[in-house]
């Protein structure tokens, strides 16, 4: 015991510092505060059906508290044979949030570089400098919690793959099943196909070393390995792969049904929002010099020695009010501080100054094949999230890539990047240390600090030369400014030169801040390579000032401020009179509407009913193009009464008072229909809802036909169809007629999942009024029902226990042959 203590010392050690760092860095959240309110108040809301019968101990998988109905599964679902789902479970409870995923990219970050067999305080130094570069920070800042915690994993992904090219296959194979399983399971598709596209650079070098160096048995042995570990992985999460999977075809994100007035292309996102939040090529300096740009949204504010305060002193403004005007420029476009092309941003991507000195020495000395990775890969990278700033490349990937269409801000792909810069910076340290010729590596040490060094001079000396500090919408900000002084343009565009004069001096004062940081870095090289300091205390003086580098610059996003206490979503959210009085309506399933809401936007209303409205980035498709088509420029009152939407709450804009009115012309749950109106396609389907009577009429795709008795049939006025029990995921209705009738119910279609029974025996149901389900109804008394049982997650979390066993199994595996080794080597 004596000797393991010994053997990883220092290990535990720095593991120790990662605790305190974490502790004093996040304070707040162990004293109970969390982060990201606003996105868990309105998480909450789209989960407020689903929470409900949590409460009652009952799962569902569908709701219908937004957008009419949809698979509960992309809201919130639980995996319980998921192994992964009680690791996440476990982290949680012993970790407060956002600690959970910080430690997680500390410790990852740190185990891969220990694989690569770096000094355990530069691999410290790097796992601090990849935890706390300005990204991962304002991700938890914001709540986007499933980005963060998926980026937490790309580091021991790596670890477990570099394992298993090093010959140690099993121990490889099963840690990189384990994590690459946890990836999966952050559920964030976007970051782990940015991780895929790296680990295919890495795949393809690693055959060309393979082959030129004739050891492609060893590569096939360790692609074999991975491939299993690949299939592991999936296995585990099969469940929730195989449910996003079927979804994605009907979702927003899916293909077109229309050919006309459709606002989305054919197949995946439109381009230019896809494409919105893109990096710009000069916003790579904010690598170096966070404030290249001018920070962020509201991170950076403007006091009264700016200036563009002393603008409005200078007109005799007060002080206190000089500096509200200031700041309030923000709202105009085009005068915020930050002054690059996208609609806005939190924060800069800062890898630190430290890390880019150092990245730009691994350039010029590191000598292993894994440069060649990193240095492709955030070439890549860069490339692709420059967007529309870069459409040859971008548009590429976007047209013939697989997925790649299904993402928007594409600057995200530089959290790959984020990782790649410290990994070649701790390794051009550890060339550094271990190369024997001194006065060589002291010449390339140099070239390095020049290179980097006179950048930055640059940028304090003549930032306006090689910058122009100027955004694209400025010209329209000055305009509206121009409007708002009343028709002064002279104090407009004195006020935009101003802020202009600020942004520079922001750069400047960010510029110097780094050089301080570049020569302090070089300082301590060329003390250890003069070998005035050893290599530890070289080495505990990069972790220093890496940690207080990232640490200042994290603190302009993440201050103690930004944590709250925790947010009862009841509590927070108050309903209104018209809301109030609503829900005294004991209805089980009826839809209000208000149109005084943004329909794909609003996180309110279904806080307290089920709405026609909502939040979701993954909603049907079919539903958003009924949105678009039928809600955008008027409201169609007849598609509201067939979904039943029993209430509509309006607005005054004046006194924002909330009123409600009862739609007496709502269809109610369910209805027999006169007559049956065919379309040849979903655009005439769309343009047949744009004006008729949901009551008298359905309309249907032609290719329903054969569901459907053609035959003329006498409606039966007496005729009744009604709810008798609800509940989310399965729905009774009871029918009497005297005739066939064709019914349509108030539920949304969505045919993967969903049975209708007739009398507890299966019969068919189709799509009506483009979004509805309706079925064929036969004569007399019938128990009709609607169960969502999809197999995608039954039969899923059946093959998801079976891949969890198998992943212990070869977890337990490793372990044995790691212990049975050990004492064989002690004999050694």
């Amino acid at each position: 015991m004596d000797k393991w203590f010994k053997r990883n010392g220092q290990h535990m050690a720095i593991i120790g510092i990662f605790l305190i760092v974490c502790f004093f860095y996040f304070t707040p959240a162990f004293s109970g505060k969390t982060l990201g309110q606003s996105d868990v108040v309105g998480a909450q809301s789209t989960q407020k059906e689903i929470n409900d019968y949590r409460e009652k101990g009952q799962t569902i998988l569908w709701t219908n508290q937004i957008f009419g109905g949809m698979p509960a599964y992309q809201i919130w679902a639980p995996y319980p044979n998921n192994i992964t789902t009680w690791v996440v479970k476990a982290v949680k409870t012993v970790l407060p949030n956002p600690v959970d995923t910080v430690l997680i990219l500390l410790l990852g970050t740190y185990l891969l570089l220990n694989v690569l067999k770096v000094k355990p305080w530069l691999a410290g130094a790097g796992a601090i400098a990849f935890t706390f570069s300005s990204y991962n920070i304002i991700l938890l800042t914001a709540g986007h919690s499933n980005q963060a915690f998926a980026i937490a994993f790309f580091a021991p992904v790596i670890a477990g793959i570099i394992l298993t090219f090093r010959g140690k296959y099993l121990t490889g194979a099963a840690l990189t099943a384990l994590f690459l399983a946890m990836e999966i399971r952050a559920n964030h598709i976007q970051m782990t196909y940015y991780l895929m596209l790296a680990l295919l650079i890495l795949l393809g070098i690693e055959l060309y070393h393979a082959f030129k160096g004739k050891t492609m048995p060893a590569f096939v042995k360790s692609v074999t390995y991975l491939a299993a570990a690949l299939v592991l992985a999936v296995l585990v999460n099969i469940s929730m792969l195989w449910s996003n999977a079927e979804y994605a075809k009907d979702s927003y994100r899916g293909k077109s049904n229309l050919t006309k007035n459709a606002k989305e292309p054919k197949n995946g996102l439109d381009k230019d929002y896809a494409y919105e939040w893109s990096q710009g090529v000069g916003e790579c300096f904010t690598f170096l010099i966070p404030n290249a740009y001018g920070g962020g949204n509201g991170t950076e504010t403007l006091d009264k020695t700016s200036a563009t305060a002393k603008v409005f002193l200078n007109k005799n403004v007060a002080e206190e009010q000089a500096v509200n005007y200031a700041q309030q420029l923000s709202n105009f476009p085009g005068l915020s501080l930050y002054w690059g092309n996208k609609p806005g941003t939190a924060g800069p991507f800062y890898f630190g100054a430290v890390i880019c000195f150092l990245f730009v020495l691994g350039l010029i000395i590191v000598r292993n094949r894994l440069k060649w990775w990193l240095l492709a890969t955030v070439l890549l990278t860069m490339l692709l999230s420059f967007g529309k700033n870069l459409p040859f490349l971008s548009d590429l990937f976007f047209n013939y890539f697989p997925l790649y269409n299904k993402f928007r801000a594409v600057e995200s792909i530089l959290a790959v990047a984020s990782l790649c810069f410290p990994i070649l910076a701790v390794l051009a340290i550890q060339e550094l240390s271990d190369n024997p010729d001194k006065a060589a590596i002291f010449k390339k040490l140099k070239i390095a600090f020049f290179i980097v060094g006179g950048i930055t001079l640059l940028m304090i000396a003549i930032p306006d030369a090689l910058l122009n500090f100027r955004s694209d919408d400025q010209a329209a900000g000055v305009s509206n400014l121009t409007q708002a002084l009343q028709g002064d343009s002279n104090m407009a565009q004195s006020i935009a030169s101003a802020l202009r004069e600020d942004r520079i001096s922001l750069e400047r004062t960010d510029a110097i801040r780094t050089l301080i940081f570049v020569v302090v870095a070089f300082g301590l090289l060329w003390a250890f390579v003069k070998q005035k300091i050893n290599l530890t205390v070289m080495s505990i003086g990069l972790f220093a000032l890496v940690l207080v580098d990232m640490w200042q610059i994290d603190k302009r996003y993440l201050k103690d401020a930004n944590f709250q206490d925790k947010v009862d979503a009841d509590a927070a959210v108050k309903p209104r009179e018209v809301d109030s009085f609503i829900m005294r309506d004991n209805d089980p399933d009826f839809r209000v509407f208000d149109a005084s809401a943004n329909i794909k936007f609003d996180v309110f209303n279904p806080f307290f009913h089920k709405s026609v409205s909502g939040y979701s980035a993954a909603r049907l498709k079919r539903f958003d193009e009924l949105i678009d088509n039928q809600f955008s420029k008027s409201i169609n009152h007849d598609v509201l009464d067939m979904l039943n939407t029993k209430y509509i709450i309006t607005t005054d804009p004046k006194t924002q008072q909330a009123s409600m009115q009862v739609n007496h012309t709502a269809c109610g749950n369910a209805w027999f229909v006169k007559n049956i109106r065919f379309a040849d396609n979903a655009d005439q389907e769309m343009q047949a809802i744009s004006s008729f009577s949901p009551k008298d009429e359905a309309i249907v795709d032609k290719q329903y036909t054969k569901m459907i008795d053609t035959k003329p049939t006498a409606f039966d006025a007496a005729a009744k169809i009604t709810l008798t029990n609800y509940n989310p995921d399965h729905m009774t209705y009871e029918s009497t007629s005297g005739t066939p009738q064709v019914a349509v119910f108030s539920e949304i279609y969505y045919d993967k999942g969903w049975t209708m029974l007739i009398d507890g025996k299966e019969s068919p149901y189709f799509r009506s009024d483009y979004v509805l389900r309706a079925a064929s109804i036969p004569v007399g008394n019938h128990k009709i029902e609607f169960v969502f049982h999809p197999a995608s997650y039954y039969t899923g979390e059946t093959i998801s226990l079976i891949g969890s066993i198998l992943l212990l199994l070869a977890l337990g595996g490793a372990i044995y042959i790691g212990v049975k080794k050990q004492p064989e080597l002690a004999v050694k």
